[in-house]
């Protein structure tokens, strides 16, 4: 009788997280991710230890119009993307620098990245996001999907799988799921 009681306040306090599991979707390590405003697919490492999206930009200037702050890059994908794109400055992240990147002579421990919002597609998911703007050439995922974003998807991530959302479902829509 003892043993049946326990096990049903174990059932009973499992519920809760299992009914809010399943408001969540399931995606893996690495997932193909819709970039509408840009017209591309590219392939993504979701990573649940960083904090921020990054995508990977080259020559980026930080230029003021009419007031307000935006930011000039170009993708750093390929040699196709030859044209410089301009958005709205959303903010100046910091993100915080490896031990290995740490220079003590110059006294920060943080590199001060631009932060644009940017629309992006998992699936048939689609959600407006902030991505910083960094030279990703060196890795081999051009975008890195932070904890913030991967909240805003509703993600849960199983790192022993890759590309279960399967193609973006938002790029050849107007109107993906919000």
């Amino acid at each position: 009788m003892r043993v049946k009681v326990l096990f049903l306040l174990l059932c009973i306090s499992i519920l809760p997280t299992a009914t809010q599991a399943a408001d969540n979707t399931i995606y893996g390590l690495n997932e193909y991710v819709g970039l509408p405003d840009f017209g591309l697919e590219v392939e993504a490492k979701l990573d649940t230890g960083a904090q921020t999206a990054s995508l990977s930009a080259r020559d980026i200037e930080r230029f003021k119009r009419n007031g307000k702050s935006w930011v000039r890059f170009y993708l750093a994908l390929d040699d196709a993307h030859a044209h410089p794109i301009e958005r709205p400055l959303a903010r100046i992240s910091k993100i915080k620098r490896r031990a290995g990147d740490y220079d003590p002579e110059e006294e920060k421990t943080y590199t001060a990245r631009p932060v644009i919002e940017l629309d992006l597609c998992m699936g048939k998911a689609k959600r407006t996001i902030e991505v910083n703007l960094t030279d990703r050439t060196a890795f081999q995922y051009p975008l890195l999907i932070g904890s913030d974003a991967l909240t805003r998807f509703g993600a849960l991530v199983d790192p022993s799988r890759t590309f279960i959302a399967g193609k973006p479902g938002c790029l050849n829509e107007s109107d993906a799921d919000e």
